[in-house]
């Protein structure tokens, strides 16, 4: 059984930094390309970032620069290192999984945790 568990979201001042986990079991991590989505009140789930199992990275426009995402093979572990955070920021924050590559699309993940929340005051 495919399991993701996030950790690590919070409340912080906008500015500061917040770095997300994303503990995976049951599943082969290295065969897997690994994302992060987040979704706001009353917003579609959005693409923020994502990790193939060879390495290649994506990041949303909003996100580039701030946001690095970044895997521990030996950990079964993804993580999101959050820089610079801004209120727009603020959302439920949720780790994906699929086989194959990178995608943006949420439709095409297979595997999802249940999410944990980022506000970020002004």
């Amino acid at each position: 059984q495919v399991q993701l568990e996030e950790s690590g979201g919070g409340l912080v001042q906008a500015g500061g930094s917040l770095r997300l986990s994303c503990a995976a079991s049951g599943l082969t991590f290295s065969s897997y390309s690994m994302g992060w989505f987040r979704q706001a009140p009353g917003q579609e789930r959005e693409f923020v970032a994502a990790i193939s199992w060879s390495g290649y990275t994506d990041y949303a426009d909003s996100v580039k620069g701030r946001f690095t995402i970044s895997t521990e093979n030996a950990k079964n572990t993804v993580s999101l290192q959050m820089n610079t955070l801004k209120p727009e920021d603020t959302a439920v924050y949720y780790c994906a999984a699929r086989r194959g590559g990178a995608v943006r699309d949420p439709e095409m993940y297979d595997y999802w945790g249940q999410g944990t929340q980022v506000t970020v005051s002004s």
